[in-house]
């Protein structure tokens, strides 16, 4: 299930908020709970989530359906702070998440003067989002020709973002091109496998009421206020003598005129009488001038009178501000919601369009995705984590993310009048947090005892004990080991052996597996790879390389990455010989038949090369048979040296974020972090910490 689609337009004024009307009710008729969201809004009143909330009575503070207003969003890209758009994004759909089972988001109104800006925004949260494409494009006052070039150039655009548009909807379209328009755009490359609808153009939802021309005027409404919701389909300025200003007049106009022709005010009252005039909308009179006494009791003295409304600008400027009034559907205009929930039925096939939406999975995994998807997992099921470096102020700014986003529950370790000191130095929110200071805990003396017990056949004595039990990566494996807590993360000021050679002791493997291993998430632009093993065993035999592919595999299905191994090697198939590459052989043959008891329908190939485990158009070369080839998502490297070398290059190289290493086979999940990290390193760790807890609670 998608969890989300995602609206975005080609240009303004494409009728995009009729759509969302539409979208919302079909939406509706599958999924009881559907919520509403704006990434990036021109104001933090909007208009379309005041309609959507009001009309559909969503159950959420309209704080809570806005990301940004276009100026903050500039802002922090002029501060060079592009990302923090992402992450307040994500941060406020996943609030929404734990209230509705399915959020339609509606993008940019393309009311700036960067239309390139907001094109590009739109890509990137829909991609970050990880939910299907809608694109609305408006035909109106273009020959279909014009249209289908700017629609098209907007698909291209959207796909070589990695956006997965599954619809197109061209709306305002000439009937007379509707058929037209949809059969070219089918046919059209850069609309492939997408659904497409055409609406036609609507007059009433096309043009503003009265009401919005008032209130964008900022006008007083002088008689007839309860009809503000005619529509104003033209407008004209009445500075002629009247002979030349009746043919001017169509139904629907919308007279301005200065506030002392009294001439025109009377014809305009006559008309209103008249058979052989049209009906016009209403009266704007300019410049603050009223009506003389004895005029205005002729015009309320009139039969049907429109609203007139009376405004302090000059006449030029205001038929300018009218011209720029965009027609929308206020909250409560029940008239035209209804008007636009008929049209959007009955141009579109909603079943059809409805199941695409919902069972349409997300093809992209961007980096943002991935390690926002660790921290929702982590919530769900929250585990208790001991950090051992809680004197370390990364670790200290880390546990208040942490906390803020109950992504787990904490227990630091350290002198507490040191870490209270620099909690509060550093203004940190950190409240409901367990602080230990081992030496003086309750619990040492019992931990001491039984890391004597579990190595006094290595010549420990129990004084040895009690000096390691102090050290603070001891004493929280010891935590982890006893089951007061349900993992570890250290290393920001420790090495590696320090961190794990506790766990090496006592934790000991997993039932069925002899060594310790790791693998790193490779988060690419568009997608996310498992390579294993680049920090712990440096030079695997064929065994212990085949157990690191099968854990390899298991780590990647507990983190949302189908595994399909490529076991990794110099040589593809049978092309090279020697010793390295036959270990690799065994290796593999090794996984396959412990993948059978462990992880049963593994793919698993070996040896390949890297090419031909990633690339399609390689592997149909050197490997056209396999399962494997081509579509890898895991990649066991065959020595520490070659992984660990070409992660970091890949990271560098390509921009790929490295999340990692994850320890695995140990029987109690114990995670190292760099002593490099920072603080978004140390949430993620956490976050893959806890969700390896849930994981070995629901297999244990």
């Amino acid at each position: 299930m998608a969890e989300k689609l995602y609206i975005t337009a080609t240009e303004g004024r494409s009728g995009k908020s009729a759509i969302c009307l539409g979208v919302m009710e079909m939406l509706l008729r599958k999924i009881d709970k559907v919520g509403f969201f704006r990434p990036v809004v021109s104001r933090r009143l909007d208009d379309d989530v005041a309609l959507i909330a009001s009309h559909f009575g969503l159950d959420a503070p309209a704080e809570q359906m806005i990301g940004f207003t276009m100026a903050e969003a500039n802002d922090l890209i002029a501060a060079g702070d592009r990302a923090q758009i992402i992450d307040g994004v994500l941060k406020k759909v996943d609030l929404l998440d734990d209230t509705f089972d399915f959020i339609l988001c509606e993008g940019t109104d393309f009311a700036s003067s960067a239309a390139a800006f907001e094109f590009d925004i739109n890509a990137r949260i829909s991609t970050n989002l990880g939910c299907p494409v809608l694109l609305v494009a408006s035909a109106w006052n273009k020959t279909a020709e014009a249209a289908l070039d700017d629609i098209e150039l907007a698909l291209n655009s959207l796909n070589a973002r990695g956006c997965n548009t599954i619809a197109t909807i061209v709306n305002r379209v000439d009937p007379a091109d509707g058929e037209r328009i949809v059969s070219r755009l089918v046919a059209s490359p850069a609309a492939a496998d997408q659904l497409v609808y055409a609406i036609p153009n609507d007059e009433v939802l096309g043009k503003p009421t009265l009401a919005q021309v008032a209130e964008a005027l900022g006008a007083e409404v002088l008689c007839a206020p309860e009809k503000l919701n005619r529509p104003v389909r033209s407008f004209t300025v009445a500075a002629m003598q009247l002979a030349n200003l009746l043919p001017r007049i169509q139904p629907g106009t919308l007279i301005i005129t200065p506030g002392d022709r009294a001439d025109v005010l009377a014809a305009c009252a006559a008309s209103l009488t008249s058979k052989a005039m049209p009906d016009i909308s209403g009266i704007v009179l300019t410049g603050g001038l009223r009506p003389a006494e004895s005029v205005w009791q002729l015009i309320e003295g009139s039969g049907d009178m429109v609203p007139v409304l009376s405004v302090a600008t000059d006449t030029f400027p205001t038929a300018t501000a009218v011209d720029d009034i965009h027609s929308t559907i206020a909250p409560g205009d029940t008239q035209r919601i209804n008007r636009a929930l008929a049209l959007f039925d009955g141009s579109v096939d909603t079943d059809r369009l409805g199941e695409k939406a919902i069972t349409t999975e997300a093809t992209i995994v961007t980096p943002k995705m991935f390690e926002y998807g660790l921290v929702q997992r982590a919530r769900k099921d929250r585990q208790h984590i001991v950090l051992p470096e809680g004197e370390e102020e990364r670790i200290l700014r880390a546990t208040d993310i942490l906390l803020r986003r109950e992504v787990a529950d904490l227990t630091l370790l350290g002198r507490e009048d040191v870490i209270r000191r620099k909690i509060s130095q550093l203004a940190l929110q950190i409240e409901d947090v367990m602080v230990i200071d081992p030496g003086r805990s309750v619990d040492f003396d019992d931990y001491a005892r039984t890391y004597y017990a579990l190595r006094k056949h290595k010549g420990i004595t129990p004084e040895n004990a009690r000096d390691l039990m102090s050290e603070v990566s001891y004493f929280g494996t010891m935590m982890v080991y006893k089951h007061q807590a349900d993992g570890m993360v250290s290393g920001a000021a420790h090495s590696t052996i320090d961190t794990v050679r506790p766990s090496f002791e006592f934790v000991k493997t997993k039932p069925g597996f002899s060594i310790v291993s790791s693998v790193f998430f490779m988060c690419l632009s568009r997608r996310v790879l498992v390579y294993g093993d680049c920090a712990v065993n440096p030079n695997p035999t064929a065994p212990q390389l085949a157990e690191i592919a099968v854990s390899s595999a298991k780590t990647a299905r507990t983190f949302g990455v189908e595994p399909v191994v490529a076991m990794l090697s110099y040589s593809t198939d049978r092309s090279g010989r020697g010793r390295d590459v036959d270990r690799v052989r065994e290796a593999t043959r090794l996984a396959r038949a412990l993948a059978d008891e462990a992880c049963p329908g593994l793919k698993i190939e070996g040896p390949i090369q890297y090419d031909a485990a990633v690339d399609p158009q390689v592997a149909a070369t050197k490997l056209p048979n396999s399962d494997v080839a081509g579509r890898a998502t895991v990649f066991i490297f065959p020595d520490l040296n070659t992984g660990n070398n070409t992660y970091k290059a890949v990271q560098r190289s390509a921009g790929a974020v490295a999340v990692g290493p994850v320890m695995q086979g140990l029987k109690y999940p114990v995670n190292d972090l760099s002593r490099g990290c920072t603080v978004a390193d140390i949430v993620n760790t956490v976050a893959i910490t806890a969700i390896q807890a849930q994981s070995d609670k629901r297999e244990g």
